[in-house]
C-alpha cells in the first residue's frame, strides 16, 4: 500500500487542492471523520464545514466547503464541492462580518449558512 495519502479538495470550478498527506479531518453528517492510511472504503456526505489536511511535510492546511461528498478507497481521499476556498483565500475581516449576519438570520444551529460562515471564520483564523 501506499505510504501516505493521495488527497484532492474539488470544487466545481477548479481543483483546490491536490497533494500527498498523512491525514484528513472532515465533517460528514455522521459526525467528524479523521482519515489516515489505509482507511476503510467511505463514501459520505458532507456538511459546510472545514477540512483540515496534515501534509507529509507536517503542515496543516485547511479549506471551507459549501457541504459535498467524501469518497476514501485505497489511501485516496476526495473531497468534492460546489464551492471550496483555502483558508488562506478567506478575508477574515470579511468572514467574521458573514458570521455576524449568519447568526442574526440563522434558525437553528445547523443552519448551512451559520455552519458556513462558522467555517470560514475558523479556517482564516487558522491560516492566518
Amino acid at each position: 500500500m501506499a505510504d501516505n495519502l493521495r488527497v484532492e479538495i474539488v470544487a466545481a470550478d477548479r481543483v483546490v487542492w491536490s497533494g500527498e498527506a498523512t491525514m484528513v479531518v472532515a465533517r460528514t453528517t455522521d459526525g467528524e471523520i479523521g482519515v489516515l492510511k489505509d482507511h476503510a472504503p467511505v463514501l459520505s456526505v458532507l456538511l459546510p464545514s472545514a477540512v483540515e489536511v496534515q501534509t507529509v511535510e507536517d503542515h496543516r492546511q485547511y479549506a471551507v466547503i459549501d457541504g459535498g461528498f467524501l469518497s476514501v478507497a485505497n489511501n485516496r481521499v476526495s473531497i468534492l464541492a460546489e464551492r471550496a476556498t483555502l483558508g488562506a483565500e478567506v478575508d477574515l475581516q470579511a468572514a467574521r462580518q458573514e458570521l455576524e449576519r449568519a447568526q442574526a438570520e440563522a434558525e437553528s444551529p445547523q443552519d448551512p449558512g451559520l455552519l458556513l460562515a462558522q467555517a470560514r471564520v475558523s479556517v482564516a483564523e487558522k491560516s492566518s
